[in-house]
């Protein structure tokens, strides 16, 4: 090794050690000298052997939800339950199956659970919000009620337990046949669904991009909806299939689809949940075949949408009339 060499080998070394001495001055180990950032928001959780994406959920939220989700998978009725405050609503939005008392409640899950086999789950893939109120994406599997159903749930909380939870998702799951056999009929759909019970406790700058994002969609006014969103945004409507990348594209889809969709003209919101970051909102139209859903939304530190998420029974609708839809996220 030449003088030169030897010089610039001396320096590095002299770099190096004053760098992990100033490490350890600090209380860090080499290794944390370089690790990333502790305050760094966690973005995955394993659930029941699953990564769940958790990035905009609080750790106590996702305490929860994993608690439940496991107890539910386990089959176990007594620990399911005690997730449950005793003055809670469950309800099937799609099937319009509705428990207003724990126990009620505690009788379905003790005829259902002992005929679930030991293959059967039920687990969360995304969650979004804060311990006082989320929205939760799950899968439940085939095994326990005869269909995989992928449902976004809106679950309020009260001192660590469900106060309620509302699940909203496609009918087409079931089959349409399936479906019309299992949904209650219209007549007799439930119409209270006890969001004045829990109240409006998602924080303020999610109920705030909630109300400009359903009064943009309600009045049909695409560029305002998609000045909500992040240049980069995703947009997925499950029950249309349909995903679109960007908010320029996503604005040409609702010009045209707005006053097609469910959640577009005349949609107004039922309720919201959600921390400031992460959470949604349940909505209805008297004016659409499809009168309920639910949206699933994701933002940045500013506030700009970067994921929407919504589902919907389309099993309500007819098969051209989703195709229009559908067609209207070909950019023209």
């Amino acid at each position: 090794m030449d003088e030169t060499a030897r010089s610039a080998a001396h320096h590095r070394r002299t770099v190096l050690t004053a760098g992990l001495g100033a490490a350890a001055a600090l209380g860090l180990s080499a290794g944390a000298a370089h690790a990333a950032p502790a305050s760094r928001p966690q973005r995955t959780a394993r659930i029941l052997g699953r990564e769940v994406d958790v990035t905009h959920a609080t750790p106590e939220v996702v305490r929860l939800f994993a608690s439940y989700f496991e107890a539910k998978t386990a089959r176990d009725v007594d620990a399911t339950m005690a997730h449950f405050a005793r003055d809670m609503t469950y309800i099937d939005a799609t099937l319009g199956w509705a428990w207003y008392s724990w126990q009620s409640l505690y009788d379905l899950f003790a005829k259902l659970m002992p005929t679930w086999p030991a293959t059967s789950a039920s687990y969360p893939t995304r969650i979004l919000g804060d311990a006082n109120s989320a929205l939760v994406c799950f899968t439940d599997t085939p095994e326990l009620f005869g269909h995989e159903i992928r449902p976004l749930g809106a679950v309020n909380f009260r001192n660590g337990k469900i106060t309620r939870w509302i699940d909203y998702w496609d009918g087409r799951a079931f089959t349409v046949a399936g479906i019309e056999q299992e949904r209650t009929p219209a007549d007799q759909f439930p119409t209270d669904f006890k969001e004045a019970a829990v109240g409006e406790t998602a924080a303020p700058a999610m109920r705030s991009t909630v109300q400009k994002l359903s009064h943009a969609f309600g009045a049909g006014d695409a560029a305002q909806a998609a000045s909500l969103f992040h240049p980069d945004a995703v947009f997925e409507d499950q029950a249309l299939h349909v995903s679109i990348t960007g908010r320029i594209s996503l604005e040409a889809f609702l010009t045209s689809a707005l006053g097609l969709l469910p959640y577009g003209r005349g949609a107004t919101v039922r309720h919201a949940v959600g921390s400031r970051i992460g959470g949604g909102y349940e909505w209805v139209n008297a004016s659409s075949a499809a009168p309920r859903g639910i949206t699933a939304l994701a933002l940045d530190a500013s506030g700009l949408i970067t994921r929407l998420t919504t589902v919907w029974d389309s099993s309500l609708w007819s098969v051209d009339a989703i195709s229009r839809a559908q067609a209207a996220s070909i950019l023209r």
